[in-house]
């Protein structure tokens, strides 16, 4: 399905790996232009180049860390430099949290900044731009909001508030044509689960292809309907859609994508 991207300018926070990059390499091979951002250059080069081979019309990566103050101001204005416009951000950041709820108030903070705060910086910067594009927002809580474990309560609060912040900005600004989404992973098999599976494998002298689904069930009690994690490139896929024209009518939405877990 073709997405109606071309020559269209789209920001990926995130975007230098995993679930970002995959969204980014969708909307490449339609031919968009884009953006990605991540906290190293060298990464974000890389990545760049493996957008424009994949058919991007202009790639570029750019090195920032939205949860630094500043810095998602400073990712937003060099994006619409280097585009010329900015017709969607998708922002995929936010992944600390995975601590106890009695941590220092230094390490929620940190936890906030990370999780919403880049978040929210990010979109508010976007949003000039996108009210004159008329553009699109894709940002990312997790299944977790819908069924929350202690030992990631920190996390899944923070992403349950940006599942609430994107809703209200869908709501917001509707009137200027922004369609603004919320996806929730479940467990996808980017890099660090990838390696997850690998040393477990070894480790423990188990089958390669079942040894991250059998610590998903026997130690995670984490039961998923398809029963396996997913790929990188089917959230890429999504968000893709989500940032594109294909998606016309769809706002304020909150969209798992998880396999169908059962937490």
């Amino acid at each position: 399905m073709d997405l109606q991207v071309r020559d269209k300018g789209y920001l990926l926070v995130g975007g230098t790996a995993g679930m970002g990059l995959a969204g980014a390499r969708a909307l490449a091979v339609d031919g968009a232009s884009l953006v990605v951002v991540g906290r190293d250059q060298a990464r974000a080069d890389a990545a760049a180049a493996e957008l424009a081979a994949a058919g991007a019309t202009k790639a570029m990566g750019l090195a920032f860390d939205v949860s630094q103050e500043g810095h998602a101001a400073r990712a937003v204005a060099g994006a619409v430099e280097i585009l010329g416009r900015l017709d969607g951000i998708g922002i995929t950041t936010g992944t600390r949290g995975f601590m106890p709820i009695e941590s220092s108030d230094d390490d929620w903070t940190a936890a906030f900044r990370d999780v919403l705060l880049g978040v929210s910086r990010s979109v508010e910067a976007a949003l000039p731009h996108l009210i004159e594009s008329r553009g699109t927002i894709v940002t990312t809580a997790a299944f977790s909001i819908r069924s929350p474990e202690l030992v990631r309560l920190p996390y899944a609060s923070l992403k349950g508030s940006v599942a609430l912040f994107t809703k209200g900005i869908a709501k917001a600004y509707g009137k200027d044509g922004i369609r603004a989404n919320c996806i929730c992973p479940g467990a996808i098999e980017t890099d660090g689960l990838h390696a997850m599976r690998r040393m477990v494998a070894d480790e423990r002298g188990w089958d390669y292809d079942t040894a991250l689904e059998r610590v998903m069930v026997e130690e995670w009690g984490m039961h998923v309907a398809l029963g396996r994690p997913g790929k990188p490139e089917e959230v890429g896929d999504l968000i893709a859609f989500l940032l594109s024209p294909r998606a016309g009518y769809l706002t304020g939405a909150l969209l798992n994508i998880d396999g169908g877990t059962d937490f």
